[in-house]
């Protein structure tokens, strides 16, 4: 098969979707590597590498859409890629189709296979693909949340560990699932006083049996959040519900209880933001001030840390870009009923309920295009 990995064009998005010990992988197994002429160097893996492991080293982005029958990529299409789409493409990259619909329509009208890496599940459970970022969006919510926190970045001059003497940060995390479990296990190795909310008394249980007890862990209410507004520096949102838009859990009116200069990291953006008032922003004008209350939405967080989000999302995807080459599209997900979850658009057709849902989009169950 003919693979081509394109240079994301996002803003400041410096991940590529193929390490060059993944390109190996396949050239080895008699693929067609093509990678887009300094597509690896914002992760520091240079064309030579590549060149090293048997791919090509194309220079014209559009030559490389062309030919390419598989398109590896990290980010969902930016308007000038959508608009090199077509039927004979499959697409296999993160969509969170939910939250754009201009996006969806776009594939849509493409008439290419859409495959996103955030719905593809796991027999025992997971989002397999989604949890390396989710991992990294987590750990790093915390760091972009410290920093968001000094006075010169508009915060409130808060130290999240505090010092001898003066109290820590009071940091709420909303969610207790991979982004929340990493965002509460770095603050609270910060030293800051940790709350988790949650909807599900069994995670609660998982993590407070984990970590002794050092971390609050609260049932999510109406109530609860509106509390965690109210005392808390830093809030970290970290909902999330596979393949939809992000439910709205602090409001405008809450902004109001917060205190001034407090912090609102919304790892849920991707999917339109956990918090009624963020809207996405990006690595170089990563914050906003609302009401006081200060906001990082940054829509690619793993962007900022590019070599090792690369690495952990070659890890994780590697395995499923092999079947797709190996077998095509339609066999690998037959061959895969969790790998199927992943088909979002397939030759002008919603695949996925939650994002037909969002838009009021007839759904074309996946099962019936793969007899």
């Amino acid at each position: 098969m003919h693979i081509g990995v394109p240079r994301e064009i996002k803003n400041h998005e410096y991940r590529v979707a193929l390490t060059p010990s993944g390109a190996r992988e396949l050239v080895e197994r008699g693929h067609t590597v093509v990678v887009e002429q300094g597509a690896g160097d914002g992760a520091g893996f240079a064309d030579s590498a590549y060149k090293a492991a048997g791919a090509a080293i194309e220079p014209d982005v559009a030559v490389l859409w062309e030919n390419a029958e598989l398109i590896l990529k990290v980010k969902e299409p930016q308007a000038e890629e959508v608009a090199r789409l077509k039927p004979e493409h499959t697409l296999f990259t993160y969509l969170h189709l939910a939250a754009e619909q201009k996006l969806t329509q776009g594939l849509i009208d493409s008439g290419a296979t859409c495959i996103a890496y955030e719905t593809i599940t796991a027999a025992q459970g997971g989002l397999p693909l989604l949890a390396p970022m989710s991992t990294v969006a987590g750990r790093m919510a915390v760091q972009a949340g410290a920093h968001s926190l000094e006075k010169a970045q508009g915060g409130a001059g808060v130290l999240l560990p505090g010092v001898p003497g003066v109290a820590p940060a009071r940091v709420t995390v909303i969610g207790g699932g991979v982004v929340g479990e990493n965002a509460a296990r770095m603050a609270l190795g910060l030293g800051a006083e940790v709350t988790v909310l949650d909807r599900s008394i069994s995670r609660l249980e998982t993590l407070d049996d984990r970590y002794q007890g050092r971390m609050k862990t609260v049932f999510s209410t109406a109530d609860a959040v509106e509390e965690a507004a109210r005392e808390s520096d830093l809030v970290i949102g970290a909902v999330l519900v596979p393949g939809a838009a992000a439910p709205k859990l602090i409001t405008r009116e809450m902004l109001s209880l917060m205190k001034p200069g407090a912090v609102l990291v919304d790892v849920a953006i991707d999917q339109g933001g956990c918090f009624e008032t963020s809207r996405p922003t990006t690595h170089a004008e990563p914050t906003y001030v609302v009401d006081g209350v200060v906001h990082y939405c940054v829509a690619n967080m793993p962007g900022a840390v590019a070599r090792t989000s690369t690495q952990a999302l070659t890890n994780a995807t590697q395995p499923f870009v092999v079947a797709l080459a190996n077998k095509g599209w339609r066999q690998a997900l037959k061959d895969d009923t969790h790998f199927a979850a992943g088909l979002n658009v397939h030759a002008g057709l919603v695949t996925y309920a939650a994002v037909a849902d969002a838009f009021g989009l007839a759904y074309r169950p996946t099962a019936t295009l793969l007899d």
